[in-house]
């Protein structure tokens, strides 16, 4: 048979119109699936399966019209029909005619497909979609009320709200605001619908917690805001050693409350029980507690409640060396206190990165642990595409967690890929809205990026949350001064009590602002009551106050006293060259110390090893900082062609936070190099590309 009478044959054979009315067909039952097995809470696997039948039938379908056909005597072999065709041509004309009716099936067929598509697109939602309209599944837990007569039992009552909310947000069909938020609320409120409004929910959980004499009573109630109706509610009596059972039947009944469907891995996740030692999870809740203090800045001592998180986890792990997340969480804690600087030796790196192996070893598939192992990549080693290799499978396992989307964000903040950071950071806001840290790091995300007006409208988000951050505040001056407001910058830093500023943080912006705006004096009266060694945000360094007095000095032509303060500056940095975490601060501060005592070879040796030590390609935002002291180091020392050159570096990476084109023009450390053709050039590049952007 050649290929002209193949195709003849399978247009006699009516394959042509079994596969146009299959499809039409095919795709009426594809419209059926989706439109309406989500109404009814049916599974997606259903419909993907429906969908995979549909396709495997297809060639099933057209070998059957190639063997078969319909006659008004049933259905018979297409050998057959042949044969009768050639004795009787009335049967012929009568399964002629039966053969039109694919083509009424095709017609009926695809009218019932498009008016599902219709009804599917416009019928099944509202036609006027309001911003304010709240996800029916999404749920805030807020803190549980302590009715124990002791109120030392606090520990435990965080500890069991946080673990259902916990539970909770492993569930991939809800929606469940972090725990940062729901804090801010008491426990019982009066105003549910303006709280739920806040944390964009339709449902609140509520609930207190009784303990006493090794036994717990839990009272929950699930509240549909809107209309201030109760959708469950039970009390749990159970014994102290069963407390994961009451954590986990909670979870699941919430779910089943919500309708929302539970994969069989959230299900095994939901009821896992982390120990069988109630002494090893009594200590493991005070750890938590006296850490959440930690982080939310609740602590009035964050150095001893440190301590005291680490003793409770370590005794946690005595008590049960199988405790998988009491190790996952003692790691975490351990690589939090190196990266914020409260503990600085090389022992809490090798500890951190043990117990979350350990984590890890017991339960390779807890998320904790995952998350555990990210931070340590992250805040130890600043490997930052293994940090996002576990941060990943933890996100799958903890879909509800807020902390998990922000941290692969920071990760790509640092990797300089700011632009792919932000919106997962607003992805974390969404279920953490009343967390200030979140939109002021995207504000300083669009500082990094110099789209200034971006980030004053983002710092206005995170003080819209709480008036009263100083950070924020700080924050916003610094960005305003690299915009070239410098007026406002002013205003902001000024209005700031110099109470809230135990670490000098604030009075090195304000020292900054002013030597940029050639103001030594004012500078100088900025350092008045600072600490001996000011915090520097960003970098979480530390910088001398004597090497700060020297520049002040230096720029008001005062070159024996700041000769004298350069020289102390130079001794109080040489104490830090053994310490590993603090060697290439120390260096990228010598670098400016030595510039200014007229040491050309060891001012750019000093600046160079701190670039060495920590280049941009492998920290943009730290890495940033010690380029820019390197170009401010060449600069003085005569080094032009470098610094015209690390400038433009600068520029065109995401480093707004240390450099801007305002600062350039009126800095007087660039002083030096503003004559030279090439730094005027260089200004206008970037100029013209500020308003490309602009448009």
């Amino acid at each position: 048979m050649n290929l002209r009478n193949f195709f003849s044959e399978l247009k006699r054979r009516n394959v042509y119109k079994v596969a146009v009315a299959y499809a039409v067909v095919g795709w009426l039952l594809v419209q059926v699936a989706t439109q309406v097995c989500p109404v009814f809470e049916i599974p997606n696997w259903a419909v993907r399966l429906i969908v995979l039948v549909i396709v495997i039938g297809c060639p099933i379908a057209l070998v059957i019209a190639w063997a078969f056909e319909l006659t008004p005597q049933g259905i018979k072999r297409t050998d057959e029909i042949d044969a009768l065709v050639a004795t009787n041509a009335g049967v012929a004309s009568e399964a002629q005619t039966k053969s039109h009716v694919w083509i009424y099936v095709a017609l009926v067929g695809a009218i019932l497909s498009i008016g599902l598509f219709m009804l599917g697109r416009y019928g099944f939602h509202d036609p006027r979609p309001s911003s304010n309209e709240l996800p029916a599944k999404s749920i805030a837990v807020l803190p549980f009320e302590n009715l124990s007569r002791d109120p030392d039992n606090a520990y435990f009552v965080d500890g069991i709200q946080d673990e259902i909310l916990t539970r909770l947000a492993k569930i991939s069909a809800l929606k469940v605001i972090s725990r940062t938020s729901t804090m801010r609320y008491a426990s019982r409120p009066d105003n549910l619908r303006e709280i739920a409004k806040q944390l964009g929910v339709a449902n609140i959980l509520e609930g207190s917690v009784q303990r006493a004499a090794g036994a717990i009573r839990v009272n929950v109630q699930l509240i549909k805001t809107d209309s201030d109706s109760h959708l469950w509610a039970e009390t749990y009596d159970r014994d102290i050693k069963n407390v994961f059972s009451v954590e986990s039947e909670i979870a699941q009944q919430v779910a089943d409350a919500l309708k929302a469907t539970l994969l069989p891995a959230e299900s095994a996740r939901i009821t896992n029980v982390p120990t069988k030692n109630p002494a090893a999870y009594d200590l493991f809740l005070k750890g938590q507690y006296f850490f959440n203090q930690l982080q939310t800045s609740a602590s009035k001592d964050p150095v001893a409640d440190g301590k005291t998180a680490i003793e409770m986890y370590r005794h946690a792990v005595k008590a049960d060396p199988r405790f998988a997340l009491a190790y996952a969480r003692l790691s975490y804690l351990e690589s939090y206190l190196h990266w914020y600087g409260a503990d600085n030796s090389t022992s809490v790196i090798d500890d951190a990165r043990a117990d979350a192996k350990q984590a890890l070893g017991l339960e390779p598939d807890l998320p904790e642990a995952h998350l555990a192992m990210g931070y340590v990549h992250y805040w130890c080693f600043r490997d930052y595409a293994a940090a996002l290799q576990e941060f990943a499978i933890a996100h799958a396992s903890l879909p509800n967690d807020a902390e998990v989307l922000a941290a692969i964000g920071y990760v790509h903040r640092r990797q300089g890929l700011s632009e792919r950071g932000i919106p997962e950071l607003e992805q974390a806001m969404v279920l953490d809205p009343r967390n200030t840290l979140i939109p002021r790091e995207i504000a300083n995300s669009y500082t990094a990026l110099r789209r200034y007006s971006e980030a004053d409208a983002a710092y206005a988000r995170s003080l819209a949350i709480f008036p009263g951050d100083i950070e924020a505040h700080e924050q916003r001056a610094a960005s305003l001064m690299y915009s070239g407001d410098m007026a406002e910058a002013a205003r902001i830093l000024a209005a700031i009590p110099a109470d809230t500023d135990p670490q000098g943080s604030v009075s090195l912006l304000r020292y900054k602002l002013a030597m940029t705006t050639r103001q030594p004096d004012v500078a100088l009266a900025a350092l008045a009551h600072s600490p001996d060694w000011l915090m520097t945000r960003w970098e979480h360094s530390l910088v001398p106050l004597t090497l700060l007095r020297a520049q002040a000095l230096a720029l008001k032509g005062q070159a024996g006293p700041a000769r004298d303060a350069f020289l102390r500056s130079e001794q109080e940095l040489q104490t830090l060259l053994d310490k590993p975490h603090e060697v290439a601060d120390a260096q990228s501060y010598l670098g400016l110390v030595y510039a200014g005592l007229g040491q050309k070879e060891a001012a750019l040796k000093a600046a160079h090893a701190a670039v060495d030590l920590l280049p941009m390609t492998r920290d943009v935002i730290v890495g940033a900082f010690y380029l820019e002291r390197l170009a401010r180091v060449e600069t003085q020392v005569g080094e032009t062609d470098s610094a015209i050159k690390h400038i433009d570096q600068l520029l065109s990476s995401s480093g707004g936070e240390t450099i801007s084109l305002a600062t350039l023009r009126i800095d007087p450390a660039w002083d030096p190099i503003r004559a030279d053709p090439r730094f005027k050039v260089l200004l206008a590049k970037y100029a013209a590309s500020e308003k490309q952007a602009a448009r």
